[in-house]
């Protein structure tokens, strides 16, 4: 077994044993990880374990499988990221300002699987072959889209969009020069008097930071009820209902879609 296998199995084990929710308890988890590293650094030298050559990059690889998404987690902290996405365990890219590119992560067909069962526990979905297809949101607000075979001919399939709000209003748009001055007080007056407005684009095109913008030129007096897939909208407003659909569940029933939503 190899020292991070050592060291993952050990801290793995304490946070069994003094009930620590790796997803909650972030401070008290790095803190442990630190701490076996340490200890594990000092019995190494002893001669008695395989050593660890980088100890720093240990303690962060073991802190992101415990309490992260493991190796995509230093995608998901990269702020130059935009987009993450799984073609097959050897070939997962990337996305900066709108530019793929092939990492060197490389995961095994496990390791997908694990991580995409971690992604959905927050959520209560899932994905299995009665239901091949899963929208999820993680925790920090990224979009999660996972399809399995036999829709895919032979590996799961996995995108994770992150959340990247440039902009929470019209008039920042217009700073960000992505809408001229006159468009935007044509939409704030559009909104104003509840015309209907539709958004299209393709992926990544802002949609969402969009409709987020439009969202905060509603009257602070009017009613606001969302209708999602998966929630992602940030409504600034005192009175906002936001609802979002729902998978069937094991025995097929209890499916809520987008149209029934809107009804």
């Amino acid at each position: 077994m190899e020292a991070l296998d050592v060291v993952e199995d050990e801290v793995r084990e304490l946070v069994r044993r003094r009930g620590l929710d790796p997803a909650s308890d972030l401070v008290a988890v790095r803190r442990l990880v630190d701490e076996v590293v340490a200890e594990y650094d000092e019995r190494a030298l002893a001669g008695s374990l395989p050593p660890l050559f980088d100890p720093r990059g240990a303690a962060r690889a073991v802190y992101d499988s415990v309490a992260g998404f493991g190796p995509l987690q230093r995608h998901l902290d990269d702020p130059s990221v935009e987009e993450i996405w799984i073609n097959e365990p050897g070939r997962v890219f990337v996305a900066r300002r709108g530019r793929s590119e092939l990492t060197n992560t490389i995961l095994s067909e496990g390791q997908v699987r694990d991580l995409v069962e971690r992604m959905l526990k927050s959520s209560g979905r899932r994905v299995d072959l009665s239901t091949p297809f899963v929208d999820a949101m993680l925790p920090d607000g990224s979009r999660l889209h996972v399809v399995i075979p036999d829709i895919t001919r032979r590996h799961w399939s996995v995108n994770i969009r992150k959340f990247v709000l440039t902009a929470a209003s019209l008039d920042e748009l217009v700073g960000l020069g992505t809408i001229t001055v006159q468009a935007a007080r044509f939409l704030e007056a559009s909104v104003a008097a509840g015309l209907n407005i539709i958004v299209a684009g393709g992926t990544q095109a802002g949609k969402t930071t969009l409709l987020n913008c439009l969202t905060a030129a509603i009257p602070a007096r009017e009613r606001v009820v969302t209708c999602e897939e998966v929630f992602e909208l940030k409504v600034p407003l005192p009175d906002v209902v936001s609802m979002q659909t729902r998978q069937p569940n094991h025995e097929g029933t209890g499916e809520v879609r987008l149209r029934r939503l809107v009804k």
